[in-house]
């Protein structure tokens, strides 16, 4: 067997082990980085519940106290 042949070989495969890992290093970065970006996004989105909720709470008081002066 050639030299060239027993290289390829032997490198091939621990490439081969090196390029799986580093894709799945790469892939938990993305998951990481989507999800920071996801909660960010679900915090404005609770932001703007939490006003509107608020504001809903308010005039329901409103008309609470209106339904109580007509008794």
């Amino acid at each position: 067997m050639s030299e060239y042949m027993y290289l390829l070989t032997i490198c091939l495969p621990l490439g081969t082990l090196l390029v799986i890992f580093a894709m799945k290093y790469w892939s938990a970065a993305q998951q990481a980085k989507a999800l920071a970006a996801s909660q960010s996004e679900m915090a404005n989105v609770l932001a703007s519940i939490d006003g509107a909720l608020s504001d809903v709470r308010t005039r329901l008081s409103a008309v609470e106290k209106i339904l109580k002066d007509v008794e």
